[in-house]
């Protein structure tokens, strides 16, 4: 007599298991496993089926959802169903339950491919199978009946490897992956079908039997062979008794037991297991779609280099790229959370932050420099050495997040922003012209507010109030919701127009917008000296409405700022509204959200909130993202590409973050701004420095970028060097004074020799910094940075007692005086009378709360440009002050601040070409 495959007490095993993983994942911050099922129709059977998983799924802990659509549903209404799911980070499985029960025309497996692979519980799409097919399945989800049957198999204890094995029927859902699985075991497998000749020849040679043909008792006991295992995966009615249906299966159990050596009973056998196969793929589903990998699978790029080394567009250019979808699958980033734009590059979207909430996140590493020279100090080409150096070679999971960078120096003097020589992002083209059109983007939320503001003004200066209050609020159309918010803010109750008193009407209506305060010009990513300064409404239908006004270059725009230190959508969107544009002529402040345009504007922005995914030349992955002036704004690439990179590494991964300009600018409002708002804590600092930025410190000749290098910087001076090295020990200590372990980069030239490299680093080693290192990544890549890295990692194991620089509950103008005296090394503000009642007005207006972001030179630690080094008793004279109420802080300028660039003599644009044959970019730098 056969032994029983007792499916319900297995079943109950896995289940059992199944719960105590669910526990597990709890326990570890992560979410519940959420399976939805979703239904078309109302077929009995289905219901029944449908209260079987949910059943299931409770008593495991899984949070199962039943969405159920009408009779009537169309194919549209049912893909649309599926992809609110695939979007939906808390459903990590997805049931598409069949037959579908619909008076309309659906194509079930159109719908059943809609499903993402990673959630396809059942394993029905065709991706699934086609993997099973292959045998690829740890890559995919097995169709959980045959599952089932072999997870039944396998409890007898028989030997699968080299056993007969014969399989009845070849549908989709039971006998073509059963026979994928046998044959995954080192079976040898026949599958039989309706067609088969002489059924009984082939079955009596199985020492495994599966039989799924959905035809009653097919299966006799002379048709097996003696101490076969017989699988049945038949569910057939035969005739009612007492009320009840009784169910048969496909196999004569009466006279196979008698023969088998194990049978599995129907009802009782794969009906159970097939329940519990679907519950292990959903919490497979979200153990896998929570959890960050340990490893990456990554395939990186070697580098063919040259010496000497080329340009850097013909390096660029001789690098063949990874796909980006390839670069996004090996750092976990799945299919549904990736836009392609094209085969180099992607935008991530947000929601891969929202399923990656519970992931502990990695070592965040700033990187910033001292004071350079007009040429620059190698930031950014360090911040992508580092990062190649980290993940190539190092085998450190590691993301680099910079800014993007604008057309104005792009097609000026300054060149692309990709980094350089062998430490580049690629494609090198298009990082540095138009990326994804975030600033495009930008230029048009920023001037849609221009154009706001000036119509509005125009609007209130030829209008009645009556007029002006019936064109704004039309009796027949309900108040947007950003009109309910004006009401609000102004105290007044009602919320439809006929509520409103005269008196309120006029009060909503009327900005009354002082032009002379107004503090929101137009932008152009361009570098255009001509609209520095211009006049506006010079058209005779703008009724002699003309004033002055001027142009600044896009990134700029306080707009960049707020993308840079929005947090999500919602942040984003409060902080377009907050944004401060004017002044009243009864001083209040006027902004976006007065103007009516805050929504407008967050629908222009909507998809350059999502960070773009690119790769340096050894195929390791960059996030970039804004890309805000480091003076007038805090000049650091945003919040959300550095929470999304630091979820994507992982807890024993790296982020390497850029701040513009000096430690003393950009570095000062990473931690005080950015930091403030983000609530991230740096683990380390990398200050990248040069010799020939110490020997312009130590009294050097002038640097000017196109006249060329004194011969003081391309011979060896101890002597120079030794008299600048003061301005490393300051800026060390402006690192170090945040709690946070700073390494120094000696970024090395081919003109610094050996002594003059090894005094600096060991200055910096006997003057606060935790490690000093000289960095090659210029010429050699990642390998140039193999030491930096370590040291890097080194320290960021260290002690980080992380603080900020001041309380922003201090006045103002103290806050200042902070900076100045602990950045700087000045004595104090200078701030005019009427300055400081700007000052005392915007206290007065509530924005005293608001960290400072400080807007001087970055060529100096002072306000004066031609005094290096570490100058002292000094102060600094603060000529305006102004506020970003969106990106929220006051920026003072304690100097002249260009923000609209010139284009030199001979600009950058000359190299630019299109090779035509090739279709290449050339000349970029």
């Amino acid at each position: 007599m056969a032994g029983v495959i007792d499916g319900k007490d297995i079943s109950s095993k896995v289940r059992s298991e199944l719960k105590e993983r669910v526990v597990q994942l709890t326990q570890h911050g992560l979410p519940k496993p959420g399976l939805a099922i979703v239904q078309v129709g109302d077929r009995p059977d289905s219901n029944t089926y449908i209260r079987m998983k949910i059943k299931a799924a409770t008593e495991i802990g899984i949070e199962a959802q039943h969405i159920k659509l009408g009779g009537q549903s169309t194919q549209p209404e049912v893909i649309s169903a599926l992809e609110s799911l695939n979007n939906d980070p808390e459903v990590h499985g997805i049931i598409l339950q069949l037959p579908l029960d619909t008076s309309c025309t659906v194509d079930e497996d159109l719908c059943t491919n809609t499903i993402l692979p990673s959630k396809d519980v059942d394993g029905l799409t065709e991706l699934s199978s086609a993997r099973l097919t292959r045998g690829v399945l740890d890559s995919s989800h097995t169709p959980c009946t045959p599952k089932g049957c072999l997870r039944l198999i396998k409890s007898t204890g028989v030997k699968l490897e080299g056993s007969k094995a014969v399989v009845i029927g070849r549908s989709k859902i039971v006998g073509s992956p059963m026979r994928d699985l046998l044959l995954a075991e080192n079976c040898t497998v026949t599958t039989c079908h309706s067609r088969t000749v002489d059924l009984s020849a082939e079955t009596r040679t199985a020492d495994i039997l599966v039989v799924g043909a959905g035809k009653a008792r097919l299966v006799t006991g002379d048709m097996v062979k003696p101490g076969a295992v017989v699988i049945d995966c038949g569910i057939n009615y035969g005739e009612e008794k007492n009320g009840k249906r009784e169910l048969i299966g496909d196999v004569d159990y009466a006279s196979v037991s008698k023969v088998a050596g194990f049978i599995t009973p129907v009802p009782g056998g794969v009906g159970p297991m097939t329940v519990a196969m679907l519950m292990e793929n959903t919490v497979k589903c979200a153990e896998k779609q929570t959890a960050v990998s340990n490893s990456w699978d990554l395939s990186y790029l070697p580098l063919k280099r040259i010496n000497p080394v080329p340009s850097d567009s013909e390096i660029a250019l001789a690098q063949t790229p990874n796909k980006i979808r390839n670069i996004a699958r090996g750092i976990g980033i799945p299919e549904d959370k990736l836009e392609l734009y094209g085969d180099y590059k992607a935008k991530i979207k947000l929601e891969l932050l929202d399923s990656r909430q519970s992931t502990k996140q990695g070592n965040y590493v700033l990187v910033c420099g001292i004071t350079p020279t007009p040429l620059g100090e190698g930031k950014s080409t360090t911040t992508i050495g580092l990062s190649q150096s980290l993940s190539a070679h190092l085998n450190k999971q590691t993301i680099a997040c910079i800014r993007q960078p604008s057309m104005g120096p792009t097609f000026g003097i300054k060149g692309g922003a990709a980094g350089g020589g062998y430490s580049q992002v690629m494609p090198m083209d298009e990082f540095n012209m138009h990326l994804t059109g975030d600033i495009h983007a930008i230029a048009t939320a920023h001037n849609l507010v221009a154009a706001a503001l000036d119509t509005r003004i125009f609007h209130e200066a030829t209008q009645s109030d009556e007029a002006l209050f019936k064109r704004l609020c039309p009796p027949e159309k309900p108040l947007p919701p950003i009109m309910l918010r004006r009401l609000q803010k102004l105290g007044i109750a009602g919320k439809t127009p006929e509520e409103l008193s005269p008196e309120e009407r006029v009060r909503f209506a009327r900005l009354n917008i002082d032009p002379t305060t107004i503090m929101w010009n137009r932008v152009l990513d361009m570098n255009d000296r001509f609209l520095r300064k211009v006049t506006v409404g010079q058209s005779a239908t703008e009724k002699g409405m003309v004033r002055e006004t001027k142009w600044d270059i896009t990134v700029a725009s306080e707009i960049m700022a707020v993308l840079a230190l929005a947090t999500d959508l919602s942040d984003l969107k409060s902080r377009i509204g907050r944004i401060v544009v004017a002044n009243s002529v009864d001083n209040v402040p006027v902004t976006v959200d007065d103007l009516g345009v805050t929504g407008a504007c967050t629908a222009l922005m909507r998809e350059a909130l999502k960070p773009t995914l690119m790769q340096t030349l050894e195929g390791s992955p960059v996030l970039v993202h804004a890309g805000p002036f480091a003076n007038i704004a805090h000049g650091n690439s945003s919040i959300i590409a550095d929470r999304m990179a630091l979820k994507l590494v992982g807890s024993e991964g790296y982020v390497c973050t850029e701040a513009g300009f000096g430690a003393d600018i950009g570095g000062e409002k990473f931690f005080d701004i950015k930091c403030r708002y983000s609530g991230l804590k740096p683990s380390a600092a990398v200050l990248v420095c040069t010799v020939r930025a110490l020997k312009m410190h130590g009294g050097g000749p002038k640097v000017t970028p196109g006249g060329g290098l004194a011969p003081e910087y391309k011979e060896e001076n101890l002597t120079l060097l030794c008299e600048g090295l003061c301005h490393l020990t300051k800026q060390i200590a402006n690192v170090t004074q945040f709690g946070t372990p700073c390494v120094v980069a000696v970024n090395r030239f081919h003109t610094d020799t050996d002594k003059e490299l090894e005094m600096v680093r060991e200055h910096a080693l006997k003057n606060g910094a935790f490690d000093a290192q000289i960095a090659e990544n210029w010429e050699k890549g990642g390998e140039g940075a193999m030491e930096l890295a370590r040291a890097v990692v080194k320290a960021c194991k260290s002690p980080s007692n992380f603080k900020f620089l001041y309380d922003l509950e201090q006045p103002l103008i103290s806050k200042m005086n902070i900076i100045v005296q602990k950045i700087y090394g000045g004595e104090e503000v200078v701030v005019p009378e009427e300055i400081a009642e700007k000052i005392s007005n915007l206290e007065k207006q509530g924005y005293g709360g608001l960290p400072i972001c400080m807007a001087k030179t970055h060529l100096s630690l002072s306000c004066d440009v031609t005094k290096k080094g570490v100058p002292t008793d000094f102060k600094v004279p603060i000529q305006d002050v102004r506020l970003s109420a969106g990106a929220g802080f006051v920026y003072p300028l304690a100097g002249t601040i260009s923000t609209m660039p010139g284009l030199p003599t001979r600009p950058a644009f000359y190299n630019i070409d299109v090779d035509t044959d090739t279709g290449d970019i050339t000349g970029l730098f």
